[in-house]
C-alpha cells in the first residue's frame, strides 16, 4: 500500500470510488474532479496493485471553490486548510487509512504553519462514524449551520495543528454560533466528509 500524490491517470478510480459513496457526497463528473485539482492544495491517494483504494482531497483558503462549507470557514478564518472529502474503498475500512491520510494532512499543515484544519461533519440526519472519527482526530465543533439546498444540517469542526496560533477573523463564541441558511450558497458539490485528497502544490506565506 502506497501514499503518493495524486496523478490525472488515477481520475478513473476517484471517480469510481466518490460514485460508490455518493450517498456521503456529492456527484463529481470528470470536468468537476479536473477542477478540483486545480483547486486543491492537497489531493493524495493510496494505491495497491496499481489501483487507488483511498483518496483525499483539501483546500487552502482563497481557492475558488463553491462549497458553502468552504465558504463558511473562508469567511470566518484567514489561514486554513480545509477537507473537502476523504474516500476509502469499502473493501479497505478498518485498516487505519483514514488516520494515516488526515495524520499526513496534519503533517503538512505543520510544515507549512498553517493552524487550522477544517471539517464538516452530517449533524442532522446524522453521521455516527464520521463524528466518532473526527472526535479520534482532535476535531471540536466551532459552529453549525443549515444547507436548504440538501435539507441537511451539518457541524463545523476544526483540528487545531500543534503549536501554531489560532488565525479566526473573530471570536471564538462569534465563530461558535450557527449559521444563518443563505440562499446565495449554491453548492455544486457539497460532500459530508468521507473520503478524498489532492496533491501538495507550492505554498505562498500570506
Amino acid at each position: 500500500m502506497i501514499l503518493r500524490n495524486a496523478t490525472h491517470n488515477d481520475f478513473p478510480d476517484i471517480l469510481k470510488l466518490n460514485a460508490e459513496f455518493v450517498h456521503f457526497l456529492s456527484p463529481m463528473t470528470e470536468t468537476r474532479l479536473e477542477m478540483l485539482h486545480r483547486q486543491a492544495i492537497y489531493l493524495r491517494v493510496f494505491s495497491e496493485a496499481d489501483q487507488v483504494i483511498a483518496f483525499l482531497i483539501a483546500f487552502r483558503e482563497g481557492a475558488e471553490y463553491d462549497s458553502p462549507n468552504y465558504r463558511w470557514f473562508s469567511e470566518r478564518y484567514d489561514r486554513f486548510i480545509y477537507i473537502d472529502r476523504l474516500v476509502i474503498d469499502g473493501m479497505h475500512h478498518h485498516r487505519g487509512i483514514g488516520t494515516q491520510l488526515y495524520q499526513d494532512l496534519f503533517a503538512f499543515a505543520a510544515e507549512n504553519r498553517i493552524a487550522n484544519v477544517f471539517a464538516e461533519v452530517d449533524s442532522s440526519p446524522p453521521n455516527p462514524v464520521s463524528d466518532r472519527f473526527h472526535a479520534k482526530q482532535g476535531f471540536q465543533e466551532v459552529g453549525s449551520q443549515f444547507l436548504n439546498t440538501t435539507n441537511k444540517q451539518v457541524s463545523m469542526q476544526m483540528r487545531l495543528v500543534d503549536g501554531l496560533p489560532n488565525s479566526s477573523k473573530q471570536s471564538l463564541n462569534q465563530v461558535g454560533a450557527v449559521g444563518d441558511p443563505d440562499e446565495s450558497f449554491l453548492p455544486t458539490a457539497v460532500r459530508e466528509i468521507e473520503l478524498v485528497r489532492i496533491k501538495p502544490k507550492a505554498v505562498q506565506n500570506r
